[in-house]
This record gives structure tokens, sequence and C-alpha cells, in this order.
């Protein structure tokens, strides 16, 4: 559960840092970012695989670039669902997940660095205190 809550809140975090770069995505608030967090993770969980199931003769024509459509009707889907989130035009459509992806994966990678360091911090306090 704990693990839902860190993946939502890295999401915000990326979305906001979409509102910052992309121009034609706007992030009214924060709360806002989280809904659209979460909207984002329901239409990846539900929409995404029925699109790409149907785009897939497409995808395979133009070598895979196809997926960048879908990840924008996806990112545009969720952006009908949240008030205060909005994606205005085809290149905000296309650039938004691209930076969100990249902005989820380093603050992911840097919590997941982080617990593994306190993790090992621990452990060497706990195995110095033992012996």
């Amino acid at each position: 559960m704990l693990g839902f809550f860190v993946t939502t809140l890295i999401t915000a975090l990326g979305l906001l840092v979409v509102d910052l770069v992309v121009p034609g995505v706007t992030i009214a608030t924060f709360p806002s970012a989280l809904l659209a967090g979460l909207s984002i993770g329901l239409v990846n969980g539900s929409i995404k695989p029925i699109l790409s199931i149907l785009s897939f003769p497409i995808t395979l024509l133009t070598l895979g670039l196809f997926s960048f459509v879908v990840n924008g009707v996806c990112f545009w889907l969720a952006s009908l669902l949240v008030p205060g989130f909005a994606v205005h035009g085809f290149w905000a459509m296309i650039l938004g997940p691209v930076v969100l992806s990249l902005t989820t994966t380093f603050l992911a990678r840097y919590v997941a660095d982080r617990r593994s360091l306190e993790a090992t911090k621990t452990d060497t306090a706990l195995e110095s205190g033992q012996q």
C-alpha cells in the first residue's frame, strides 16, 4: 500500500515538472496533480492495453513510433477526467508522456537509492551493535 502512495506521489511530482517543461500541459494545483497521477494510472491500466492491441499493425508498420501516439492519447484521456489538468495540442500530447516518463524514472530511482542507503545504514548499525 505504501508503494502505491509513493508511486502516485512520484507521478504527481513528475506531472508538475511536465507542467513547467512542456508548453500546452497545465496543472492547476498539487491536488490536481495527485488526481491526475491516479487518473493516468487508471487509464494506463485499463484503456492503454486495448489501444495497444488495436493499434499493433500500425505500430509494427511504423517500427514502434506509433506507440508515442498511443501514450499521448492515454495522457490526453486522463486529462479529460481531472479538473485542473489540461493537455492542449498534439505536441503537448506527445511530449508530455515522454517528459513524465523520464522524470518519474529519475525520481523512482532516487527514492529507491535512498531506501537502499537507509537499509544499508540500518543493517550496518544492527551488525555493529550485535558484535
